[in-house]
């Protein structure tokens, strides 16, 4: 439950008294409409709230009404040099309240004289309104503690977004290395604290200042604009039932520098509990239980990176979150030397601090050994949707709004996605380290132990098998099932056929995946799978459904797909040499394949086959497509293939010989000769699927891109401030909206008008999407750097998987030949 302005009074304190009279002169004279009649009444009471400096509300009746006024001022007695500076507090407010938007309180007088009440003080306007003491909001509907944190994020994003310069304030601090100074300071003013017999030092306290000092980081040693210095929801007023701020307070720590410095700091109550009841510091909801409606630390960090333009701060968030405690643990060891001598605002609560600043130290070095503070990248989910996935068809629709048309997706595709989005933040993106050491140790053709559990989970998470068209899921329900509604081999429910999506609706989903080269498989839906589990659905009969599709939509088993040669231009079919050759009950198969995609992953037990069984039929007509079980004897696995040096591990890119292998006649697909057939078939859905994933790629380019952008500086200022780079990021963006909307449509047609009708479109989507990738891809290594054609990012592994597909889906000169075909033939009609 929130505290009213007024709940938070109470007397003034014996330490803090001072002439009421002399103040009451003073004000008359230098604040505008302040009552000066001496027949006015005149109280002072002190709000008990906070430990800084004392401030006060005064209350001036003339005439039958009341003006209310707020009075902050330097606490009495010797103090810390540079503590308490109540100057430069009236100068923040004075410039933020006549020269931005942000909500502060109106200020009306500074007074240097201390002979008036003994220190420096500011007169400033009285907000009545709210303050949420509990960082957990008791009291309050979900909705309203989601609205309250949200517009928290927000406002803090929009003081940050000050132009400190335009406003006078350019001089208030030294910009740069201010997290240096920070530690620094803290360090002195902690020492300054303790030390005596009463209040001896913290070994660990100082500890933790070295290593903060060894860990600064790099971006500190630019400036960027003004810091509030102790931003936390309990110094903000909000309005009396709006969830709206009013009013930020307390600016007495505020100068230029290290933003993030703040945000990390409104994150305390997330990490550790500061009760002042049991005189402890205990672990934040984080870690023991959000209360509902409250966003995570990393959705309220997406909503402030997405206000204020921020890059993601994981590879520094530790620094910062230890960087606040260790300040928490300095202002608290103050308050208590402070409470020592006789002089703390906060009166006996203060008694507390000295052992809650020895707490702090141990939650930051607790907090220090923790091995992930942050997922990698920020979260998408539907309530704080982050800024890097622009594209107006999911922003409009996240936003709340009612909006509609072609390419807007449904509620169900919508609830699919926020899921999707969360298990690759979740789940996807923190092991991709992990999966990639594998892929370059000596065991890299094994199989990670957590891919096969993030398989089930995806399960569970009805997230698997999302790419089957709900056209080629009916046609397995009627083969695969029998009437008590159960797979005929073993009894197991009909739970692998998908949600019932369309293409396009697949592709809003498709996309996602793309942004990891990990991600489909997890899913159980990569290539080459996917294409040959749609072969299977549409052209499979049922012996062969369930010896094969069966255990490949379980994820039991995976597969390759073999029709690629060495020694032909294998871009024209008609040129494929591999023969399937009848004998019997049996066909025998003898070529050489390259580029079998998922052949060397341990898990493959088939691969589909494509080799001619009449060489003397029409062009069309001599090839088949054949199902071979990878044990049977001939089949020779004879190398993996380098795609720029990556041998994609472990799913590979095998040379495969073919000698005298012998199969079952029944393991033909759909006849002999009808291998072109099932190949149009398997060129759409398939392959527009690379497309789909392509735009996801480009997307995690784009934020990697920004990211750096925003966070390294050359010649003198960021590369995101370049003017070259502006121009380049938004070629990127438009190139890459181009792209969705095509691939979208492909998508439509495809749903609609069917893989004959659509294959114009789905021919341009293979010629943009891929070339746009490149694009996008290449601009971001540029951005990083030497760091972009390295190893240290995913950024080269995505730009060879997009060049791979100008050639791997078809070379683009076949699918523009298409595209002109169409083109002409149009011009005859």
């Amino acid at each position: 439950m929130a505290n009213s302005t007024f709940d938070l009074l109470g007397q003034v304190q014996a330490a803090h008294q001072f002439d009421h009279d002399s103040l009451f002169h003073y004000a008359s004279a230098h604040v505008p409409g302040f009552p000066s009649s001496a027949a006015s009444t005149f109280t002072v009471k002190q709000f008990g709230h906070g430990q800084s400096n004392p401030t006060f509300l005064l209350e001036v009746g003339n005439g039958g009404s009341v003006k209310r006024y707020v009075l902050r001022k330097k606490p009495p007695g010797k103090l810390l040099q540079s503590a308490h500076a109540v100057d430069r507090e009236y100068q923040v407010l004075r410039a933020l309240g006549e020269r931005t938007e942000i909500p502060v309180p109106k200020v009306f007088c500074l007074c240097r004289d201390a002979s008036v009440i003994g220190t420096d003080f500011y007169i400033m306007e009285f907000l009545e309104g709210r303050i949420f003491i509990d960082p957990k909001l008791p009291g309050l509907a979900p909705e309203r503690r989601e609205a309250i944190y949200r517009e928290t994020a927000k406002v803090l994003a929009a003081l940050h977004s000050v132009d400190v310069d335009a406003i006078g304030l350019g001089k208030y601090g030294r910009r740069n290395n201010y997290c240096k100074r920070q530690v620094e300071r803290w360090t002195k003013q902690y020492i300054a604290s303790t030390g005596d017999s009463r209040y001896p030092s913290n070994p660990k306290m100082l500890e933790l200042a070295h290593w903060l000092q060894q860990h600064i980081p790099s971006e500190d040693s630019s400036g960027e604009g003004i810091v509030h210095g102790d931003f936390r929801i309990d110094n903000v007023v909000f309005h009396p039932i709006e969830d709206r701020v009013i009013g930020i307070l307390d600016w007495e720590l505020s100068t230029l520098g290290n933003q993030m410095t703040d945000v990390a700091y409104s994150c305390l109550a997330y990490i550790v509990d500061i009760n002042h009841e049991n005189q402890q510091v205990g672990k934040g909801f984080e870690l023991t239980r959000i209360p509902e409606g409250i966003p995570s630390q990393a959705e309220y960090l997406a909503e402030y990176c997405s206000a204020s333009g921020k890059p993601w701060p994981a590879a520094v968030w530790k620094f910062h979150i230890s960087l606040a405690m260790f300040r928490g643990a300095a202002i608290y060891a103050g308050i208590y030397s402070r409470w020592l001598m006789g002089n703390a605002s906060g009166g006996e609560r203060a008694r507390n601090t000295g052992k809650q600043a020895n707490d702090l130290v141990d939650s930051a070095w607790a907090y220090i050994a923790r091995k992930a503070v942050l997922p990698n990248h920020p979260p998408g989910r539907l309530k704080f949707f982050l800024l890097w996935s622009r594209d107006f068809y999911y922003t409009k629709q996240f936003g709340g709004g009612n909006e509609s048309g072609r390419f807007v997706p449904s509620e169900k595709v919508l609830k699919l996605r926020n899921r999707l989005v969360k298990f690759m933040e979740d789940h996807i993106y923190p092991m991709e380290n992990e999966f990639y050491k594998l892929a370059q140790s000596s065991s890299r053709w094994t199989v990670h132990p957590e891919e096969e559990s993030l398989k089930e989970l995806a399960k569970k998470e009805g997230l698997w098998n999302l790419w089957i068209p709900f056209d080629s899921a009916e046609r397995a329900k009627k083969l695969l099932f029998d009437e008590s509604n159960r797979m005929d081999t073993n009894g197991e429910h009909d739970q692998f056929l998908g949600a019932g999506l369309s293409n396009l609706e697949y592709g809003y989903l498709c996309e996602i995946m793309g942004r990891s080269v990990w991600a489909p498989q997890v899913f159980n839906c990569g290539a080459p799978d996917t294409g040959n589990m749609e072969v299977l659905l549409r052209y499979g009969n049922k012996e062969q459904l369930l010896q094969w599709l069966v255990p490949l939509l379980q994820g039991k088993i995976r597969s390759g797909f073999a029709m690629t040669e060495p020694q032909v231009a294998s871009s024209d079919a008609t040129n494929i040499e591999c023969s399937i050759k009848r004998e019997g009950d049996s066909y025998v198969i003898n070529g050489r394949k390259w580029w079998t995609s998922g052949a060397m992953d341990p898990r493959c037990k088939v691969l589909i086959v494509m080799g001619k069984t009449d060489f003397t039929a029409a062009n069309h007509k001599q090839q088949s497509m054949i199902l071979v079980d990878i044990q049977t004897p001939g089949v020779h696995i004879k190398r993996p293939l380098m795609v720029f040096g990556f041998d994609d591990a472990p799913h590979g890119h095998a040379e495969v010989v073919f000698d005298n292998v012998r199969v079952p006649a029944k393991n033909i697909l759909l006849g002999e000769g009808r291998g072109f057939e099932i190949a149009q078939g398997r060129l759409g859905p398939g392959r527009l699927h690379h497309c789909m994933r392509l735009i996801g790629a480009s997307e995690r380019g784009m934020q990697m891109m920004v990211q750096r952008a925003l966070s390294r500086r050359a010649f003198g200022k960021l590369i995101a401030e370049q003017g070259s780079f502006r121009s380049d990021i938004a070629k990127c963006r438009i190139e890459l909206e181009k792209t969705r909307l095509l691939v979208l449509e492909a998508a439509d047609q495809l749903d609609r008008l069917g893989n004959k009708k659509a294959r114009g479109t789905i021919a341009m989507a293979k010629v943009a999407a891929p070339n746009m990738a490149l694009m996008v891809l290449d601009t971001a290594m540029q951005v990083h750097g030497a760091a972009g054609v390295s190893s240290d990012t995913i950024l080269a592994h995505l730009w060879a998987t997009a060049r791979t597909l100008r050639i791997a889906d078809g070379p683009d000169e076949v699918h523009l030949g298409t595209i002109a075909k169409l083109e002409l033939q149009r011009a005859k009609l």
